[in-house]
Order: structure tokens, then sequence, then C-alpha cells
């Protein structure tokens, strides 16, 4: 008898809510605000992601009522449809993904969500520009022509020096 299945078991899962009660639940509205739980899930990605993404990306906000649930709104759950897959199906990093909603705007974004639109493949760099190497330094005939420039600059300081008046030179050095 251990080969055969046990039907009248209430197994419940984690959160309270058995399989079979879950399965029962209507399907929301297409424009029905949903729960953070609920985008995690239509998602695969954890809630603490969400949260975070809040932190990152400042159009990612959420309506928050009582006990600061977060109630998405459908164009809120396109951006982030269109966040992950920037990041994860797109390789972006999340300056790439800051940039595009930067340059092409939230909608763009929304519009990846919904798979109408494609973002542009690009090679990203979190890293700054190396810095150009040193010139060469300078043979003699530039150093002293460069010499020369600074002395006649100097003289140029002391003669200007001189036309101020005392109070104000003094402030000036």
């Amino acid at each position: 008898m251990t080969g055969m299945p046990i039907e009248d078991e209430d197994v419940s899962e984690p959160g309270g809510a058995d399989a079979s009660s879950r399965a029962l639940l209507p399907e929301k509205e297409p424009g029905a605000f949903r729960t953070i739980s609920e985008v995690a899930e239509d998602l695969d990605l954890p809630q603490h992601v969400l949260r975070f993404w809040e932190t990152r990306f400042t159009q990612v906000r959420p309506l928050k009522r009582g006990g600061n649930r977060r109630y998405y709104r459908p164009d809120d759950v396109d951006l982030l449809r269109g966040i992950r897959r920037l990041l994860y199906g797109q390789g972006y990093t999340i300056r790439g993904v800051q940039r595009i909603l930067r340059e092409r705007g939230m909608r763009f974004v929304q519009a990846v969500g919904r798979g109408e639109q494609v973002a542009p493949a690009f090679v990203e760099s979190d890293h700054e520009p190396e810095p150009e190497t040193a010139p060469p330094p300078l043979g003699r005939a530039d150093r002293a022509s460069l010499n020369a420039v600074l002395d006649e600059l100097r003289a140029c300081r002391r003669q200007l020096a001189g036309l101020r008046p005392a109070s104000l030179s003094d402030d000036c050095e």
C-alpha cells in the first residue's frame, strides 16, 4: 500500500495556502494592482531584489499603503519586467540600465518588458577610461622656450602689481 498516493492529506505550503485553494483563486484583471509577492513570483525574483531596485531606479515607484505595503500598477510591472530583461537577459549592468532609462526613457524600458522593443546591444564598461600616457619629456629647446615665456609672464605680473593700489596688491599675493 505504500505505492498508492494519499489524496485526503491536508498538506499546506509555506504561507498557509495549499495548492488546491491557490488554484481556485480567481485570476486578477489585467489593470489590477499587484502585491510585491505577486510581482516577485511573476518575475521569478526574490522580493528583496524588487526593494533593492527601488533604491537604484527612481522610476520604480510602487504605491505604498498602510504598513508600507507595496502595490504595483501594470506599468510598474512592465518597467520591472523590462529592467529584469535588460539585466538578466541582455547582460546590462545597473549603470547600463540607468543609462538606457536616462537616454531612452521609461516607456522604452516598459516596451522592452512587454517584448515590443529590444535594447541596443553594446559592450558596457563600469571602469573609468584609463588616463592617457604621460607626454614625452621636453627637449632642451622646448624647455628654454617655456622658461622664456614664464619669465615674461612674471615681468607682466610685476608691472601689474605696480599699477594697483597697495591695499589690493596685498590681497592678491
